[in-house]
């Protein structure tokens, strides 16, 4: 049949890409459909950013990432990616967006895109944790001048820069933007900025150690707030933790507290849901990450498993046994 498939796997990240490989080893007919470009989500990081993770965490295969420093930057690691697709000639679809996925492991799953249509066997969603940027809900976050991604600082130079959020994304484009000139100004929660646990999210010592130089300095300032009450053209309203109300003088809002996965087309299917530690995540077997729909499975930053090496450890593990099940079924019976 044309355009048949025995596994279509929706994402080209770290996990998608792992998955076509172990899929081509085990002689599966298969295709990567991605909505963006290979490894979209790393992609959209900020322009030279240093990866928090050592090569070992994130190489598709032991000793091939080799970066200049300890730790490979935002470009070594997308080019380390780009590469293990070319050196492999792994089948991927890019700039191709996923819009029904209908059907079941009976008679196969329908996958309609918006330049072609596919049948499947079986579906792997390696889809990422980035489509939908959390919003503060508040008024004139509608603004142009409101950022749910930071890229880089160089624009903002001299200009009044607020920052809203207490992950390491805030912290490294409040670290940014205040070495690279703009009035800078963060926005935390006071529970976010005295915690230390990096198990619980909290900011990474390489980061937080030349931020609270910044603030040293006099060229950070920090607010530990309660809640942001307006954005307007040219100030914003904030209430700090203490009740009071402090209007600050602004040219840019970076609101960046976090991000969600797009579950849509996979609660279309009735995979059920349930609350991850930082977001809703896919129902799934902990042993074959096959969802409560059969022949649906899922991998990747969205699950339980959320880092980078789990996201590629993981369909090397369940794609043979994906691949053991379609041999089976496809056995004539004598």
């Amino acid at each position: 049949m044309l355009n048949s498939f025995d596994l279509v796997i929706i994402g080209a990240g770290p996990a998608g890409l792992s998955a076509a490989d172990a899929a081509q080893r085990e002689g599966l007919s298969y295709l990567v459909i991605e909505k963006g470009t290979i490894a979209d989500t790393i992609r959209k990081y900020p322009v030279g950013r240093t990866m928090f993770s050592t090569p070992n965490e994130i190489e598709m295969s032991e000793g091939s990432l080799k970066p200049v420093r300890e730790k490979p930057t935002r470009e070594e690691l997308l080019s380390h990616y780009i590469h293990f697709v070319l050196d492999n000639d792994l089948n991927i679809n890019t700039a191709e967006k996923v819009e029904v996925l209908t059907g079941n492991i009976d008679s196969g799953f329908s996958v309609l895109t918006d330049r072609d249509q596919y049948v499947a066997s079986r579906v792997l969603f390696a889809i990422g944790a980035m489509e939908y940027p959390r919003h503060l809900n508040v008024f004139g976050e509608d603004l142009s001048k409101v950022h749910h991604h930071f890229v880089e600082p160089y624009a903002y130079v001299r200009k009044e820069a607020l920052v809203v959020g207490g992950g390491n994304s805030a912290a490294e484009a409040a670290l940014a933007l205040s070495q690279e000139g703009a009035r800078t100004t963060m926005a935390i929660f006071r529970e976010d900025w005295e915690n230390r646990d990096p198990k619980a999210g909290a900011m990474k010592h390489w980061v937080r150690t030349p931020l609270e130089a910044e603030i040293a300095a006099g060229r950070l300032n920090v607010i530990l707030y309660k809640q942001v009450d307006e954005i307007l053209e040219t100030e914003v309203r904030l209430t700090t933790e203490t009740g009071e109300s402090v209007v600050l003088p602004n040219d840019v809002v970076f609101v960046l507290i976090g991000s969600d996965a797009d579950l849509t087309i996979l609660k279309s299917l009735g995979v059920g849901t349930e609350l991850g530690k930082v977001s809703e995540v896919p129902v799934y077997d902990p042993e074959t990450f096959e969802t409560n729909v059969r022949g649906i499975y899922v991998a990747g930053h969205f699950t339980h498993a959320r880092h980078i090496k789990a996201a590629i450890d993981v369909p090397r593990r369940i794609v043979p046994l994906i691949a053991r099940e379609l041999r089976v079924s496809q056995t004539p019976v004598v």
